[in-house]
């Protein structure tokens, strides 16, 4: 019988070995660390000892009335318009996913008309749409015949087309993310269900949206906490939301610097709010899904 000599044995990879790239690691950590410590540090003298942004002007202005109507007007014109922009970007992403050729070039030219057009153009087209168009009509096509007619700048008001222009604006955005999310569940899904002997509409709501909405809610939640900046492009056609309160004050006072804070607080304040929302829902609808990273380091051999 063969004996193995301590000379002959394998010997296993040392841990110290592997030191200095860890203490090389954490030395970068600390570097960046320190770095970044100083960098808060400066912005935070910046900010507290620089004058010209008035603390005292912000602090009285901050829970003024009029700011306070600005807020409220901003949060509700962003509900509405997610509210709304939501409905039509499933109906978007449907026309873009039909086998219709007719509706899905419609839904193809609608996505890029409002991807080519800025936003505030579009604002501004529907704003100004009873110069095109003086009187909206309701008949019989190619007749004389007229059901109802009414003066565009009547139903055009500024809330009404800060709301559509927003609407549209948020439809193309929103169909493009649902169709997106859809379609990164795999074709073999579908076919699953119609296997078992559901319905497109069935295996749409039971199989294929499930999968779907975990991709679906990080780009969605983003664009609508993108709407509450949106809001202040309505200030072009003189809706009083958040900004335009703000322009209003710094019109009177010239102070110009600390009411442009007070804006930029209210809205760090909002969309730290819809952070925090999105955060739940996508917490919510990654239960039961095991990330990827997990299940790798699971399977790797101890």
């Amino acid at each position: 019988m063969t004996r193995v000599t301590d000379a002959q044995r394998p010997t296993l990879p040392s841990t110290e070995l592997t030191t200095p790239h860890i203490g090389r690691r954490r030395l970068s950590w600390w570097i960046w660390g320190i770095v970044g410590v100083i960098v808060v540090a400066g912005a935070i003298d910046f900010m507290v000892t620089t004058p010209g942004w008035q603390w005292n002007v912000v602090g009285a202005y901050i829970f003024d009335p009029e700011i306070l109507s600005g807020v409220f007007y901003t949060i509700w014109l962003t509900v509405l318009s997610a509210v709304c922009g939501l409905i039509a970007g499933g109906v978007v992403a449907v026309l873009r996913m039909s086998e219709n050729p007719a509706l899905r070039a419609a839904g193809t030219v609608f996505v890029w008309l409002m991807r080519a057009i800025p936003a505030l153009v579009v604002l501004l087209f529907v704003f100004f749409l009873g110069a095109l168009v003086p009187e909206l009509t309701l008949g019989i096509p190619y007749t004389d015949v007229t059901l109802i007619s009414v003066k565009t700048n009547d139903v055009i008001t500024k809330f009404t087309a800060a709301l559509i222009g927003l609407t549209l604006i948020q439809a193309a955005h929103v169909g493009e993310i649902y169709r997106g999310g859809i379609l990164s569940v795999s074709k073999g899904q579908h076919e699953a269900g119609g296997a078992i002997g559901m319905t497109r509409a069935q295996s749409m709501r039971r199989i294929i949206m499930p999968q779907a909405i975990r991709v679906i809610i990080p780009p969605l939640s983003n664009e609508l906490i993108t709407l509450f900046k949106n809001t202040s492009l309505v200030s072009v056609i003189g809706f009083t939301e958040l900004l335009t309160s703000v322009q209003l004050v710094y019109g009177r006072t010239y102070q110009t610097i600390p009411m442009l804070l007070v804006a930029c607080l209210w809205y760090l304040f909002l969309t730290s709010i819809a952070m925090l929302g999105q955060s739940a829902l996508e917490k919510h609808f990654s239960r039961g899904f095991v990330r990827r990273s997990k299940v790798q380091s699971l399977e790797e051999p101890a």
